[in-house]
């Protein structure tokens, strides 16, 4: 299946260069607009190509796939994770699925600091007060954070993330502790300075912070439920830089509001760009639009990802980055 001759469809706008790329190699349809496709747009799509390259906005179910043309033998997800497709109905009915791992872990992780520093820090509030014109100058008592060196990092899910995210932590003096699916080997730990728990909800309720940087899975769904979140200290802060479904967020929201928990810092939101209204209203809460891998150079490295999948396929061999349902 030489490349020039394999229909390529791509749901969403991607950067230029990688755009260009994908011209120059196969016989591909772009996006023009900058929007979400519609379902019936994605069941055109995979009624007539041979590969999808599609993103997160997609939602690719069963019903989705039912749909697919004889045709469509790869979807090469522009991204890591693969929540929002069907692995298991797909590749029941012979489509392969490929993702984008391992690009997005150092921008991601850099959010994960970042966030810290701002929920911690209270540096949102503090942004708000200087820009409202009624800062009346510095006060002893005023805007009083919290300071890292000494505190305990909780990081639900250990994997390229997590691990960069204790290796930036502990860089600001914080106590490194995790709770993972598969507990790391003794000298990654031992490298990480980590401290490992079995029990989820002891660590949740002696952590000062808590990141989630575990994937969206049937078993992770409100995993940080109303009686978990309930464990944390009243002066703790929780980060999500990985799937807002991971946290119950109408309980999030009441325990921010009555002072519960002290503040947390959110990338992703259970319902995508759906947020809670009255999460949006909260002063200790840092939101941000699902910005934790957007630098250019990771939009870059995930396109040139997709195009050595569909590349490696064409040319007749498993794409590097496939998925399999054993995986999730």
């Amino acid at each position: 299946m030489p490349g020039k001759h394999l229909s390529v469809v791509v749901t969403r706008r991607l950067p230029e260069v990688v755009e260009t790329r994908l011209k120059e190699l196969f016989d591909v349809q772009l996006r023009e607009e900058d929007t979400p496709m519609t379902t019936e747009e994605l069941a055109d799509a995979m009624g007539r190509a041979d590969v999808l390259v599609s993103t997160i906005t997609d939602q690719i179910d069963a019903k989705l796939l039912a749909r697919a043309g004889d045709k469509l033998k790869l979807i090469a997800n522009y991204g890591a994770g693969v929540d929002n497709i069907d692995v298991a109905t797909a590749r029941q009915r012979g489509i392969h699925v490929s993702n984008t791992p391992g690009v997005m872990t150092e921008d991601t992780a850099d959010m994960v600091m970042a966030l810290i520093l701002a929920v911690t820090r209270r540096m949102a509030e503090g942004m708000r007060l200087a820009q409202s014109g009624d800062w009346s100058g510095w006060s002893p008592t005023a805007m009083l954070g919290g300071r890292l060196r000494g505190r305990r990092l909780g990081i639900l899910g250990m994997g390229r993330i997590g691990q960069a995210g204790a290796r930036r932590a502990a860089a600001f003096g914080i106590l490194v502790h995790y709770h993972t699916r598969i507990r790391l080997r003794p000298e990654v730990e031992e490298e990480l300075e980590a401290t490992y728990w079995e029990s989820l909800d002891q660590m949740v309720a002696r952590v000062d912070i808590l990141s989630i940087n575990c994937p969206h899975t049937p078993s992770t769904f409100h995993l940080l439920n109303a009686r978990r979140l309930k464990l944390m200290k009243p002066d703790a802060v929780i980060v999500n830089t990985s799937r807002g479904e991971v946290i119950d967020e109408n309980a999030l929201t009441r325990m921010l509001r009555s002072g519960e928990i002290a503040g947390a810092g959110l990338d992703v939101f259970e319902r995508g760009h759906e947020i809670n209204p009255r999460l949006k209203e909260l002063p200790n809460a840092i939101l941000l639009p699902h910005m934790g891998s957007a630098t250019i150079e990771g939009r870059i490295e995930m396109g040139e990802k997709v195009i050595v999948n569909i590349k490696t396929f064409a040319d007749g061999h498993r794409p590097p980055d496939l998925v399999v349902p054993s995986m999730l």
